[in-house]
């Protein structure tokens, strides 16, 4: 009985030995592996918000041109550049006034771009027949890359 209770003390105390914990060096290591892992994810995950307004801004001019080319359709011509992207959502009131215009519209609002500014409109355009584009995030013609891109109907 004695060699028994003898016996299970030490597989008592061999299992505490066992179940100290992590070693400095090894909780280390893993700082450093997951620091690796974060200098390599983060810069890639930090980027796609800007991919992101970039593709949703593309994807609200192909939606504009859609209704521009509905527009002309049915009115013979695209809006003047007096009218905008405006007559899309509401029926013109000035020269040249739109005779089949579509009652209700051909948006049902006309939206700002991602970075809450709004799209632009040329007629005519210098990319095509008409142009709908936006200057991104800094809202201005200076963008030379990045989110200050123009994003246009032409891309």
């Amino acid at each position: 009985m004695q060699v028994w209770t003898q016996r299970r003390t030490n597989i008592a105390v061999s299992r505490a030995q066992r179940q100290r914990g992590f070693t400095l060096i090894e909780i280390m290591v893993v700082i450093a592996i997951l620091g690796i892992l974060a200098a390599l994810i983060v810069p890639k995950i930090m980027s796609r918000p800007d991919e992101a307004r970039r593709v949703a801004a593309l994807q609200d001019i192909r939606s504009m041109q859609q209704a521009l080319d509905l527009y002309k359709l049915d009115n013979g011509r695209y809006p003047t550049q007096e009218q905008g992207l405006q007559a899309l959502a509401q029926k013109p009131a000035n020269d040249p006034i739109p005779n089949n215009w579509k009652e209700g519209g051909y948006l049902a609002r006309l939206p700002n771009d991602p970075w809450g500014h709004p799209y632009q409109y040329l007629n005519p355009g210098t990319h095509g027949e008409v142009d709908i584009f936006s200057y991104g995030q800094n809202g201005e013609t200076r963008g030379a890359n990045g989110a200050d891109t123009v994003i246009g109907n032409w891309q």
